[in-house]
Formats: C-alpha cells, structure tokens, sequence
C-alpha cells in the first residue's frame, strides 16, 4: 500500500474530514432538539411525531442509488460540500415550514441529504487511512458523538433565552456554514477504490449486483445499528419497569452507553492498529453480546448498567471498521452498507419494540445481545484490511 509521509498534511484532511462528522452529528440533533416546539407549532399529535420521525429515516434509506449515482459522478469531496449545503438550507426550511404536508417534505430530504453526507464522509475517511496508513475512523465518529453533545448544549441555552425555534436554527446555521468552512480547506481530491474482487472491472458506468461478501458487510452494520439504536430507545425503560431503578437513576443506562461509545471510539483506533479491524469487531461485539446476555438474568442496577457498559465499550467500533471494509470495494457496496445501516437504526428500535410486546422488555434486551452476537458470525466472513500499524495520535 502506497503511503504519503506528511503528518502535517494528515492532520490537516483528518480535522476537515471530523469537521463534517461533527457537522452531521450537530444538524440531525439541532433539529431533534426541538421537536417539542415543532410538535405544538404544528400541532401535531403523537402518530403524527413519529410519522416525522419516520421520514428522516426513510429518506436516508431510500437514498441508496441516488448516492451510488451521485458519489461515481461527483465523488466524495463535492458530494460532502454540496449534501451538507442542502442539510443547512433543509434546517432554516425546518424552522419556518408552515405546515404538517410540507414538513415531512422536507424532513424526507433531510434524510436524503443525511444519507449523501454520510457515505461521502465515512469515503472520506478510508481515503484518508488508505493515503496515510494511519488509523483515524473511530475518532472521526467520535466527533459525530461530540456534535450530538454540542448541539444539545446549543438546544439548552437558546431555549434559556428564547422559545422562537428560528433563531436558535439561524445560530446553529452559522455555526455549521462555519464547519463546513473549516472542512472544505483540507477534504481529499475523490479517488475510487474500486472493487475488492480481482474478477469485478474497475471502471464501471452502471451499478452492479452486490457480492455476498458486500451482503456479508450490510449484515454486519444492520444488526451493529440495531445494536446501538435499541440501546438508546429502550435503555431508560428497561432501567425503569423491569429493573425497578428510581426515576433519577434510570436515565443512566443511556448516559453508560454513551459515554463508553465515545471513549472507546477515541481509543479504537489504537486498537486496530494493534489487532486489526477484524479482531477488534469480532471482539468487541462478542463482548457486547455476551455481557447483556449475561447481565439480563443477573438483575440488579450495578450488573444491568455493567451489562450496558459493555455494549458501548464492544459497539463502538464496529460500524467504524465495517465502513472502512465497505469503502475499499468502491462506492457502490459503500452506499449500500450505509443504506442498510441506516434501516437497522431506523427498523431496530420498532423491531426491539415488537419483541417487548410479545414477550416482554427482557426478551427484547436479549434481542439486542442476538444482535450483538450476530455481527460476531458475520464478521468472521468479511474480507478485512491487512492491520495498519500507526494510529491517529
């Protein structure tokens, strides 16, 4: 593999290439933030929230080959910088939409938007492991965690100072015209992996079936999305009825979750370059897997918050290593392991939700631990990267 030997140009492409990570993070939880005040200015009911809901997630899955298209004509760079123009202009529509009809419209070319940034970002990333041998993609979706932070901080104090939802989003648009600034100065020229299998043509004008090992790739993102995703909607229930923990207690589930996520995905990148992407996916999410199952029977705060820690500890690198994988068999498999991650973020909390129902919040806990465990069998079959040995820093 051919390398560059430039740490200053690293530095440069890895802090604009976080810069749209964090960007991506801080508009989906802008917007997020402020679903109560669109909910009564729009006075919506509860089936009508979550049909909202539901089609930020539908137009991210449904962008599949819009940005398999989009991503062979534009590449990475422009399609990043042109998506996340669109994000910036969909949230200040967000802020004055008049209507229930024309919010979804533009809710379901959020997610549309959000889909295009989100390949064109992670390609971003394994372009930029591959130029400079140097792991970096945990860390840059540590900074989507950190844009979540920071917008929810941003959410607070404006709705402090004053409830008018336009001008928290004319702020928050700023500040995101002012990342993309600072990404647009150091983002990679576009270069196409091209496909993994010595039999598939490099050069393609139409997109092509996916192989099993591409299935093999979604499988593994679907589930380690459905993972992540029920941890976060059903954590602080679980805490609550089946736990019995205190209405101040119960919150930390998610708060465990989180915090693990986002310090193992500073540190994950260390540790790929020490075992490689395989090991540490097919570690972490047996580790994941194994210590929900285990703590589920236990009961008890101490072991179910053990258990959950142990799932934002052995989560937090999967969707990151299963990119990278994605990325280097060309932008179509990219597009459609992201596209399937997105369904599983989107499907995996309604389907933790049926199981509940059926056979209570245990059986459905046990579902996520399945799932953990699932990209575990998966992951024994994904051709992986050779181990890269010089970490982000």
């Amino acid at each position: 593999m051919d390398v560059t030997p430039d740490p200053a140009g690293f530095r440069r492409a890895k802090w604009a290439i976080a810069a749209l990570f964090c960007f991506l993070g801080f508009q989906y939880a802008t917007w997020a933030a402020r679903l109560p005040a669109l909910k009564t200015r729009l006075d919506l009911g509860a089936g009508e929230l979550g049909l909202l809901l539901m089609a930020c997630g539908a137009g991210a899955a449904a962008s599949f080959p819009l940005v398999a298209v989009l991503m062979r004509r534009l590449g990475s760079r422009r399609l990043s910088l042109a998506s996340a123009l669109c994000l910036v202009a969909l949230l200040a529509a967000l802020s004055v939409v008049p209507n229930y009809p024309l919010a979804l419209l533009v809710v379901c070319g959020d997610g549309v938007a959000v889909g295009c940034l989100n390949v064109a970002m992670n390609a971003q990333g394994a372009a930029l492991e591959t130029a400079y041998g140097r792991t970096a993609m945990s860390q840059l979706h540590a900074t989507f965690s950190a844009g979540l932070l920071a917008a929810a901080l941003l959410a607070s104090g404006s709705t402090a100072l004053t409830p008018s939802v336009p001008a928290h989003f004319a702020v928050a648009a700023a500040l995101l015209l002012l990342l993309l600034v600072l990404a647009r100065q150091g983002l990679l020229p576009h270069t196409e992996s091209g496909p993994a299998d010595p039999d598939t043509p490099r050069q393609r004008t139409r997109p092509t079936l996916p192989s099993g090992k591409t299935l093999l790739m979604g499988c593994a993102m679907a589930f380690g999305t459905i993972t992540e995703g029920a941890m976060n909607d059903w954590s602080t229930l679980y805490m609550k009825d089946v736990v019995k923990a205190s209405p101040t207690v119960a919150p930390m589930g998610i708060a465990v979750v989180s915090v693990m996520m986002l310090l193992a995905r500073v540190r994950a990148d260390h540790w790929r370059s020490r075992w490689g992407d395989g090991r540490v996916v097919r570690t972490g999410s047996a580790v994941a897997g194994i210590g929900l199952a285990l703590a589920l029977p236990a009961g008890g705060v101490v072991p179910t918050l053990l258990g959950f820690a142990c799932v934002g500890l052995g989560a937090a690198a999967v969707t990151p290593c299963v990119y990278v994988a994605a990325a280097e068999r060309g932008s179509d498999a990219l597009s459609l392991v992201a596209a399937m991650g997105t369904t599983g973020l989107l499907a995996g909390p309604a389907l933790i939700g049926f199981v509940a129902g059926a056979g209570g919040l245990t059986l459905g806990m046990a579902t996520v631990a399945a799932s953990a465990l699932i990209v575990t069998v998966a992951a024994t079959r994904i051709p992986w990267r050779e181990r890269v040995t010089v970490p982000a820093g």
